[in-house]
């Protein structure tokens, strides 16, 4: 007999302004069940989370929200979290300043009398951690950990809060294969405690693995429900998409590869803050018409070593970089600007985003010359030229005037992308270009890194997906604890082997 809904909602309808981002949508989940929701960037699926978690309160949406058979009328989040219900968001919101036990803690730290007990702070953390199966530090500053390490954090959280129904959105997006593994055992696991999962995904086939039913979105309403055993991918991508996707990557052409364009050489690095080497003796060059791929497990050093290239991380301590044939030592993010590099950064709410600034704002602040030739920028002009951007890049926002905050993940990725294609770049530095991002739109963004090489730049692609770096790449370099550990050209793209590389054997 089929379990009665623990969370439910009816004829959600949500608009901004004229515009219905949520047009009537029903959809349930049972006690024990995992039930993904899927669509492309802007389908909704954020929009409907915020309802469910409170943050878009009871009033500001037509249509009913039941939670355990009852009316619920969540005031904000925190009366939510009161009913059951907790989210991880795609977007992280842990405190860098603070440690991972902090965070874990924040809002009922253990007290002795009126002070912190900070031993009891730390075994809590340590107990929820251990049953999470993240193996990190409960006393490790959370601005030392990669992306990847901080949303295991977050996933760690939300279960200490011991929820009725969790939602998850993109939780493994930043994650490596074996972290995943472990992240979806876990979700899993939930089924035995009763606890009901809502799991946003745009990797399809992760999706098969862990849910019981598949609900699709699209333009705002719920196309479908079906149990996912009985709903192929290629039918999912159809409703997601409205349309047929035979082929995700583009044809594979012979690039026409000229001057080479960055080149690293016995390249050492430290961290700046605690001296953690990151980057032990790399070498590698990409030319002008090429995609190079670079692949390895999290903590390999890829994003380090992007985000050092461009001057936002580190400090070299052996070895040369050179850019166009010069070298650059004294390297800052306007230097690299100047000198024809930008990087798309993995961590976009941190690197990547002004988020209370608009659309049109964000896409201009590394090319503000171009569009206020006398100091003052012209609005029109702004516009002009950034619309032109936002439709080469299918941007599908609810207005080009809204805040980069507001945006679902895949558009603040396409806004990042924009923003550093605006600053007409020869060398473009890309870290999880995809990360967060629909099927539809990775497409548009394969074919864009096409499109740069075929116009002779060079492109650097991070990615801790092998299917896509072998997709995109001409050449791919794997790395392993801060060191290049294989080079391997397109004819040699062997899953196997760029594994074997990245685990260094």
């Amino acid at each position: 007999m089929t379990q009665a809904p623990v969370l439910s909602t009816e004829k959600i309808t949500k608009r901004f302004g004229n515009v219905a981002a949520l047009n009537q949508v029903s959809f349930d989940v049972r006690p024990g069940e995992v039930h993904a929701l899927c669509g492309e960037n802007g389908a909704g699926k954020s929009t409907l989370m915020k309802v469910l978690s409170g943050q878009h309160p009871y009033g500001s949406y037509d249509g009913v929200v039941h939670v355990g058979g009852k009316v619920a009328r969540f005031r904000d989040v925190r009366d939510s979290e009161s009913k059951g219900i907790a989210i991880v968001h795609q977007e992280l919101s842990l405190i860098d300043s603070l440690t991972v036990a902090e965070n874990i803690a924040l809002g009922k730290f253990p007290r002795r009398g009126w002070r912190i007990d900070w031993p009891a702070t730390n075994a809590m953390a340590a107990r929820t951690l251990s049953r999470s199966q993240v193996k990190i530090s409960p006393e490790t500053m959370v601005s030392n950990l990669g992306v990847g390490q901080q949303q295991l954090i977050e996933f760690a959280r939300a279960l200490a809060k011991h929820p009725r129904i969790l939602i998850l959105d993109e939780p493994s997006a930043a994650l490596t294969s074996e972290e995943i593994h472990t992240l979806l055992e876990e979700v899993r696991n939930l089924r035995t405690q009763n606890v009901a999962c809502i799991y946003i995904s745009h990797k399809l086939d992760e999706v098969k693995k862990v849910a019981d039913r598949i609900t699709v979105l699209r333009d705002g309403s719920s196309v479908t429900t079906r149990a996912a055993n009985s709903f192929p991918i290629a039918e999912i991508i159809k409703h997601m998409v409205g349309r047929e996707i035979k082929d995700v990557y583009p044809a594979r052409e012979e690039s026409k590869q000229g001057t080479r364009l960055l080149e690293v050489r016995d390249l050492h690095a430290e961290s700046s803050l605690d001296h953690h080497v990151a980057l032990k003796g790399i070498s590698l060059s990409v030319q002008a018409g090429e995609v190079l791929g670079i692949g390895g497990l999290m903590g390999a050093g890829r994003s380090e070593l992007l985000m050092h290239l461009y001057g936002i991380w580190g400090c070299t301590t052996q070895g040369q970089v050179i850019v166009d044939g010069a070298p650059y030592s004294e390297r800052t993010p306007s230097e690299s600007i100047r000198r024809g590099m930008m990087l798309v950064t993995e961590n976009r709410k941190r690197f990547g985003l002004v988020p209370r600034e608009s659309v049109h704002r964000n896409l201009s602040l590394s090319s503000l010359p171009a569009v206020a030739p006398r100091g003052k920028i012209d609005a029109v002009a702004e516009r002009t030229r950034n619309g032109a951007m936002l439709k080469k890049l299918h941007f599908r926002a609810l207005s080009s005037e809204s805040e980069a905050r507001q945006l679902s993940g895949g558009n603040q990725q396409k806004l990042v992308l924009g923003r550093g294609l605006l600053a007409d770049p020869r060398i473009v530095l890309l870290d999880e270009p995809t990360r967060g991002v629909d099927v539809g739109a990775r497409r548009e963004i394969y074919e864009e890194i096409k499109r740069l090489a075929k116009e002779g730049r060079a492109v650097v692609v991070v990615s801790s997906e092998l299917p896509e770096l072998i997709g995109v790449s001409d050449r791919i370099v794997m790395m392993n604890e801060g060191r290049t550990t294989g080079s391997f050209t397109a004819g040699e793209f062997h899953q196997d082997q760029l594994m074997a590389a990245a685990l260094g054997k």
